[in-house]
This record gives structure tokens, sequence and C-alpha cells, in this order.
């Protein structure tokens, strides 16, 4: 039965589609070379250097902490203070954005009556345009609508 994991028997294909194993050749012209050892300094040995310092941090706080009954309590708060600080920033840059937009609302709330009351004086004129346009587009229809039921209301009084 076909479509359920067999093939269909009715159908025979001739042609084999071979997949291609296209190898681009890498450029060596000079600004790629450039681009390499650009990548090296400015993106993999600043992030290697970094993965060491926070590695030689890691290490150093877990001495500190743990030699000859180091004080745990006094480090968790200072990590929890490290940890608090940013956050704390982020919520003011945030709040500060808020305050701002509320401001600009508040604002745009004392300008906004009178162009929107403008604004919605131009759609009711709009309104009436379109109305009568639509109107006088349908009236012939509806004419010729009326002019023929009367005279298929005639014929079929007419008929025995």
């Amino acid at each position: 039965m076909p479509g359920r994991g067999m093939p269909d028997r009715s159908v025979r294909s001739y042609a084999k589609i071979q997949v291609m194993n296209t190898k681009f050749p890498r450029p060596v012209h000079e600004s790629y070379k450039k681009h390499r050892r650009e990548m090296m300094l400015q993106i993999i040995l600043p992030m290697v250097l970094t993965v060491i310092l926070f590695i030689a941090l890691i290490v150093l706080i877990n001495i500190a902490t743990f030699r000859d009954n180091g004080d745990v309590a006094r480090w968790a708060a200072v990590s929890t203070i490290w940890i608090v600080i940013p956050i704390m920033i982020g919520m003011l840059i945030f709040l500060a954005l808020l305050g701002g937009l509320i401001y600009l609302m508040a604002r745009l709330l004392g300008i906004a009556p009178t162009y929107t009351g403008m604004a919605q004086d131009y759609v009711h004129i709009g309104v009436g345009y379109i109305k009568r346009a639509a109107e006088a587009i349908i009236k012939p229809v509806l004419q010729l609508n009326g002019i023929l039921a009367g005279i298929t209301a005639f014929f079929e009084k007419i008929k025995p």
C-alpha cells in the first residue's frame, strides 16, 4: 500500500539525483588575510582573556572564602550586592524611561483633543461624500432592477 513507507510501484523513476559535494576555494586575497588577523586580535583574544580572568577570579574568591574558616556570610552579602547593583541600575533606567513616557503622554493628551476633534469633523465630512457617491453609483442599478421587476411582473400576470 503506497503512502505508508512503501514505495509506489505504479510510478517508476529513471533519474537519480546526485548530491554535489562542491568545496569552494578559500579566498587568499589580502583583505581576507587582514580580516582573519583582526578577528583573532579583536574577537577571539579578548574573549579568551576574559574567560581566564573570570576563572582566576573564581579561584581567588574560593581561596579567600574557604581558607582558614573564612567568613562565608560576609562573602554571601558581597555577592548579593554585586548581583543586585546591575539590576537596580537597569530598573532605574527603566523607571526613567517610564517617567518620560508618562510625561509625554500627559503632554499629548493636553494637545490631542483639539486635533482629534478636527480629524473627527473631517472624517464626518468624508463619510457624507462617500455615502452620496455610493448612492449615486447604486441609483441607476436599483432603477434598472425596478423596471425589470415591473416588466417581469407584467408578463407573469399575462401568462395563463
